[in-house]
């Protein structure tokens, strides 16, 4: 439950852990709060330590990004007055996110129970009729705020992200049309933005002169519909999503990395559909979990651009 206020709240600070959603909407999250005089605490970049923090609390068999998730939480216990934990369940029928994010408010709130820190949450339910703006009124009304000035802060803050996502896909149209070897990445946002798992990656590809695509920096909404082409049936939103990127960039590039973060379970069944079904087109399953080391990665990285080319004449 969110704590109700009886007062708007002056100076306030909620802390934002950059892991998990924190990819997907940290514009829309940022924008918000400002706009409502509320001032965001990130937990900063995530580290070693933050990830050997967060597996310290979260129990074993829970994906790395999770645990990294947790690192981040526990970064900001004590520097601010609620840490925002989001509850996203589905956005309609059959559009589920993984359910992960329908328990990470309450997990939060229990594990880190003796700290005496305040969570801060707000529930996104399409299948129950409750929608994001639906969400956020809740959210700003309950810390306080007039159900004018949150309606204001989230139509502001919906224009800006929205701004932001479409430089997002501009930045990608060049790299589509570029030449040489490109190859596309096919993993959460969270996973491939992380700037100790995920980063390195694309990093890496860049050093050894590839173009690397990203399958989830596309048209959503066309996603969707596109992704029937390979499953009908996947019910994941955001599995869905990188579904139909594949599909729509697939014929522009010459090689396919699937980038998951073990044990994830939803990646685990998307991307066995996958390799059986993408038969034409090189393929390379990179699950990613806490003993990665970055030579064995780069090695997997280099070998597969290497086969590629060698494909194409190019070695």
């Amino acid at each position: 439950m969110i704590l109700m206020r009886d007062r708007r709240p002056e100076g306030l600070t909620v802390g934002i852990p950059q892991g998990l959603l924190y990819h997907r909407y940290s514009v829309l999250w940022s924008a918000f709060f400002k706009g409502l005089g509320i001032t965001p605490v990130y937990s900063g970049p995530t580290s070693r330590k933050v990830l050997e923090e967060g597996a310290g609390v979260e129990v074993d068999e829970t994906c790395l990004s999770a645990k990294i998730y947790m690192g981040h939480v526990k970064a900001l216990i004590g520097r601010c007055d609620y840490i925002f934990v989001p509850r996203v369940d589905t956005f309609g029928h059959f559009r589920d996110m993984c359910v992960r994010f329908q328990a990470l408010y309450d997990q939060c709130r229990n594990l880190f129970r003796s700290t005496g820190q305040k969570f801060l949450t707000y529930n996104v339910d399409g299948e129950f009729g409750i929608t994001e703006e639906m969400a956020f009124l809740e959210l700003g009304q309950s810390l306080g705020f007039s159900k004018g000035e949150v309606k204001k802060a989230y139509a502001a803050a919906k224009k800006e992200e929205q701004r932001a996502w479409r430089e997002k896909l501009k930045a990608q149209e060049p790299l589509l049309k570029a030449g040489g070897t490109k190859i596309l990445l096919s993993g959460h946002s969270y996973v491939l933005d992380d700037p100790y798992v995920g980063k390195p990656i694309t990093d890496f590809l860049r050093s050894i002169d590839v173009t690397a695509i990203r399958a989830d920096v596309v048209n959503r909404e066309l996603a969707l519909k596109k992704s029937v082409e390979l499953s009908p049936t996947c019910k994941w939103e955001v599995s869905r999503e990188l579904l139909g990127g594949i599909a729509l960039y697939r014929d522009q590039v010459d090689g396919i990395i699937l980038v998951s973060a073990f044990p994830c379970g939803p990646d685990a069944m998307v991307n066995e559909l996958l390799t059986r079904k993408l038969k034409d087109i090189p393929l390379l399953n990179l699950v990613l979990d806490a003993q990665s080391g970055a030579a064995g990665v780069e090695t997997r990285l280099e070998s597969f651009v290497d086969i590629i080319r060698l494909k194409k004449g190019a070695l």
